[in-house]
């Protein structure tokens, strides 16, 4: 499922979209909020597929060499034990990816030196060589293969990445998380699983998806009010030189500390902080901590806000 550091992201991309664009329109917004999560969850799906077709390929490179007009012996005679990979027969029957890949038409034809790509990076570690050259051969050892080549040989492609990016704008932000959902779902497999076996929904709950339209909105509706608190609390910096995906970024934290008190101000704080680090500038995060803290101090002292929780404070 989406996890909550994605749909905060989400939120914060939209946000910022809403005001750089300048239409006012909240429920176009909100509609392209839900559609960045749902394609987010789409690359679950794609990069699911992308293991198949690697398996797919290197299939192909053994057919290839077995046509050749003076084949080898070992053309002749390959060792298949990655292109008939038991965990990927597992995966490529699940009922809920293959009606998501007919659903969506996904492919990666129009892609296939990503797959090539992968496959060479692949066969070139020791642990593929170690698993093919292995006189034991089971359905463990193809299921650990398969993530490991998610893990370390995927995850760290390039190619892939630059390819996600010019596929989709909504994926290169996330990519590293649904690696993550790929890993779970796959960690979970056991050789007992039929096509049935359920893949990770979209969201863990309706209630995760109650927090994020909750959290846009608030954001946008108390959003005069956040940024004037934003200006009274910063007297000590710039505001001409502050980013204003910093002013977005504390906005929704505010509104995410008011609209939800079962979440400890500690697990905010540091979620937000996160997000100036990864999104924007190097003063950022210092900033974000800052301010946020002395803006959330003011509303406990005020009994705006109630919650059982150790503050972070200043510099944490």
């Amino acid at each position: 499922m989406i996890s909550r550091r994605i749909l905060r992201i989400k939120a914060m991309q939209t946000i910022y979209t809403f005001y750089q664009c300048g239409d006012n329109d909240v429920i176009k917004s909100e509609k392209e909020l839900l559609y960045s999560i749902e394609k987010s969850y789409d690359l679950y799906f794609y990069l699911m597929l992308l293991g198949i077709n690697v398996c797919d390929y290197a299939r192909q490179q053994i057919e290839s060499n077995r046509a050749k007009l003076r084949p080898t012996d070992k053309d002749l005679n390959p060792n298949m034990r990655f292109a008939d990979n038991r965990f990927i027969v597992q995966l490529r029957e699940n009922s809920a990816l293959v009606e998501r890949i007919s659903h969506q038409q996904m492919s990666w034809a129009n892609n296939m030196d990503v797959p090539r790509r992968i496959l060479a990076d692949l066969e070139a570690t020791d642990v593929y060589k170690a698993y093919m050259a292995d006189p034991v051969s089971n359905y463990t050892k193809d299921k650990e293969l398969i993530i490991f080549m998610f893990q370390e040989v995927m995850s760290e492609c390039e190619e892939l990445y630059k390819t996600l990016e010019d596929m989709s704008p909504y994926w290169i932000d996330t990519a590293e998380f649904i690696f993550g959902m790929v890993l779970r779902t796959f960690g979970r497999y056991k050789i007992s699983y039929d096509s049935t076996y359920p893949l990770l929904p979209m969201f863990k709950s309706q209630d995760d998806r109650d927090f994020v339209i909750k959290l846009f909105r608030k954001a946008i509706a108390k959003n005069d009010e956040y940024r004037q608190l934003i200006s009274d609390n910063a007297k000590n910096w710039d505001l001409e030189r502050i980013a204003f995906l910093d002013t977005v970024i504390i906005g929704e934290a505010l509104a995410e500390v008011e609209q939800f008190p079962e979440i400890p101000l500690r697990v905010t704080f540091n979620e937000y902080i996160e997000l100036a680090k990864d999104f924007s500038t190097e003063k950022s995060p210092v900033f974000v901590n800052g301010i946020l803290d002395k803006i959330v101090q003011g509303f406990m002292a005020s009994g705006r806000i109630r919650k059982i929780a150790e503050m972070p404070g200043n510099g944490q």
